[in-house]
């Protein structure tokens, strides 16, 4: 049996792990064979300034990274688009340039692309995960791409760790599985010796990685930005988006059956939203602070893997988006539209952050071979609305037939050839970031736990059960054990009952190493509330669909009523029945129910209502089929309206009428309004107790 080799670990300014080796036989490398003395930070001009374009490790690396796979997306493989507009709220000149900005009486067509990240094309769309969340925006001023994620921050600092974090998190490659999902060695083991993740492992085991739908979702750019408005006066920003219906998640046990029952949950949830007319609509805000209010922070601006909470400085929304139209083909639309952060307008500016600056090149290198060339641009769902005018000609799928002899700049031939403009032109700020080049990362950067403790402690208690029962089942799926205990030992750090939960739940309690963080988090972080899905969830069902399982002679009056009351909320009824053929109601008139019981489970609503007939109640309560139906809901802590003829389904199911626990008859002067009052909850929180164990 070979003798394992020693390997030297340590920590470096920001905290990052290094493991060396002096054994020339084991010395990473790039693929001419240079060794590497520095795999966890690309070449910066300073600790804080932008990465370096001779920097050939992390273009070497990203580079190969980029084109792994074709035509595949290498990651957000699985995604959903559609058509829209942006209308500024105000004139934000004083902040910007931006001419898309400025009127408030002007729209800018835009197409948005939200997608899940780790699995392939063809995976479900609702695993635990994060989800893309990208906008073009077709300018006149040229194409502005907002490329971000529903997560505000990222799982790593230095854009040369990309291609690790993607491989890691991806199928294992000597297997090809599991796909679309994290809980396996690889990630788990990559993370555990990466303390820069552990604020974004406490978003991705929480309600945010698996939301209701597209429309629930929250958009961050991640990044800081600058904003420079024709003053040149500068402020840094941070881009967030808010559905006007709210943020909203599925329970875990939900999204998995979910996978099962209608993999493109999410796709046809989006594309039969805007087909009815209930447009998904966001604001777009921003956080903008200057220099000085940058330097009070206890964190760096430039880390990707913080957050400025909304208490510290508050949201100014700039503008809305909202979707109108779904695609007309797929492929020739949501596949081929190609975003880019480095796709910006003169008033957008980019910073140092090193995860942002990678990112400028990669996207337009993977679309190199994703879209078969430099010309993707001329793909009609990529073209800019405003002119192109350049000398850069011929390639792979040229589609234009650019005319005359000239083809260079500058040159006296021809004056009427495009030519470099000042006045107009995308400048720069002129921010003086000059340092000796280095391979390091800012100590600024060192600080791992802090923030991930806050995210813990804006936590509502279902919350925070939600994540330890995330990190419990993820970890169980982990078979190395050392990997266990060294999670364990970040989780202790990070909040220590979280830890002991967590190992309690796993029956691994004492068992986590006790690691040494690089900065110490602080105990008196304060708690975020912005940050809780339930603490700030709206009281609405405003875009929500509610199930009716009815039966041949169901009640036409109490019907009548009911869709008066869901559509007068905003919300979408469906009626289900246990065949999907015409049934009759109490008044003769014969209805067609929208779907099947058998092929609409409950679990693809977000609430439900038991309106059967006695009859229809009774043969129902003898099959397995409804009674999952009733029991799932309750179980999934949705709002549960019936008329007294369904109580043998709901005795079959072990549901009782309970109005304080959600359940709710709807018969009666009040009873349709007790209903929706309890469906505007979204869930029923009390009842989990009932449901779940305790974590």
């Amino acid at each position: 049996m070979k003798k394992p080799t020693k390997r030297k670990q340590d920590r470096h300014e920001g905290g990052e792990t290094h493991q060396t080796t002096s054994d020339l036989n084991l010395t990473l490398t790039t693929n001419q064979g240079t060794a590497i003395g520095d795999n966890q930070n690309s070449l910066k001009s300073g600790a804080r300034g932008p990465t370096l374009l001779e920097d050939f490790v992390l273009r070497d690396k990203i580079t190969h990274f980029d084109h792994e796979r074709i035509p595949e997306r290498i990651v957000h493989a699985r995604g959903s688009g559609a058509h829209g507009y942006f209308q500024p709220l105000k004139s934000n000149k004083a902040l910007t340039r931006a001419g898309f900005l400025q009127d408030p009486k002007k729209r800018t067509r835009v197409f948005a692309r939200f997608s899940t990240v780790a699995g392939g094309a063809g995976s479900v769309d609702t695993p635990r995960d994060v989800r893309g969340f990208a906008v073009k925006f077709y300018t006149e001023e040229g194409t502005f791409d907002l490329v971000g994620n529903n997560i505000p921050v990222f799982f790593i600092q230095d854009a040369i760790k990309f291609p690790d974090l993607v491989h890691a998190v991806k199928m294992e490659p000597d297997r090809g599985f599991p796909q679309a999902a994290s809980a396996h060695d690889n990630f788990w083991d990559f993370v555990s010796l990466m303390p820069e993740s552990m604020h974004m492992l406490m978003w991705t085991m929480s309600d945010r990685a698996i939301p209701r739908s597209l429309r629930h979702i929250e958009g961050f750019g991640v990044h800081t930005f600058r904003m420079i408005n024709a003053e040149g006066e500068s402020k840094f920003v941070k881009f967030h988006w808010r559905p006007s219906i709210g943020a909203a998640s599925l329970i875990w046990d939900e999204a998995v059956k979910i996978a099962g029952a209608d993999p493109d949950f999410h796709r046809r949830d989006l594309w039969e939203s805007i087909d009815v007319g209930i447009y998904p609509e966001w604001t777009l805000s921003v956080q903008a602070f200057d220099q000085r209010t940058a330097d009070s922070l206890d964190f760096d601006i430039l880390d990707p893997t913080k957050l400025i909470p909304e208490e510290i400085i508050p949201l100014e929304p700039i503008g809305r988006m909202v979707l109108n139209q779904n695609p007309a083909n797929f492929f020739a639309e949501t596949e081929q539209v190609a975003f880019h952060p480095g796709h910006v307008v003169p008033g957008i500016d980019f910073t140092a952050d090193p995860l942002l600056q990678g990112r400028l090149h990669s996207y337009v290198d993977t679309q190199l071979s994703r879209l078969g060339g430099p010309n993707f641009h001329q793909i009609p769902i990529n073209r800019p609305v405003c002119p192109m005018r350049n000398f850069q000609r011929d390639g792979h799928m040229q589609t234009a037939v650019p005319t005359g002899r000239i083809n260079y700049e500058p040159n006296s031939l021809d004056p009427e050839t495009p030519k470099e403009n000042p006045t107009a032109g995308f400048t720069s700020f002129a921010n003086p970031e000059a340092g000796a080049k280095v391979r390091t990362r800012s100590p600024t950067f060192a600080d791992h736990y802090s923030q991930a403790r806050m995210f813990w402690r804006s936590m509502t208690a279902p919350e925070q059960g939600h994540i330890v029962s995330a990190f419990t089942f993820e970890l169980s799926k982990v078979e190395t054990l050392a990997i266990r205990r060294r999670m364990l030992g970040h989780l202790e750090l990070i909040a220590p009952e979280l830890g002991a939960r967590v190992a309690k739940a796993m029956a691994m309690e004492g068992a986590a190493d006790k690691l040494d963080p690089a900065v110490a988090p602080r105990n008196n972080i304060k708690p975020s509330p912005a940050l809780s899905l339930i603490a700030k969830a709206p009281e609405t069902i405003k875009g929500r669909t509610i199930a009716v399982l009815v039966t041949d002679g169901f009640d036409a009056r109490v019907m009548a009523t009911l869709r008066g009351a869901i559509a007068k909320q905003g919300a979408n009824l469906k009626l289900i029945a246990p065949n999907i053929g015409p049934i009759m109601d109490s008044a003769g008139a014969e209805i067609s129910p929208d779907g099947a019981l058998e092929g609409s489970p409950s679990v693809l609503f977000d609430a439900v209502i038991l309106l059967p007939s006695a009859k229809g109640a009774t043969e129902l309560a003898k099959f397995s089929g409804p009674v999952d139906w009733v029991r799932d809901a309750f179980g999934h802590l949705k709002a549960i309206g019936h008329v007294a003829d369904a109580t043998p389904v709901l005795k079959e199911a072990g549901v009782t009428s309970d109005p304080s626990m959600g359940v709710v008859a709807i018969e009666g002067k009040n009873g349709i309004a007790a209903f929706i009052a309890a469906a505007k909850k979204h869930r029923i929180w009390d009842r989990e107790p009932l449901v779940r164990p305790a974590r």
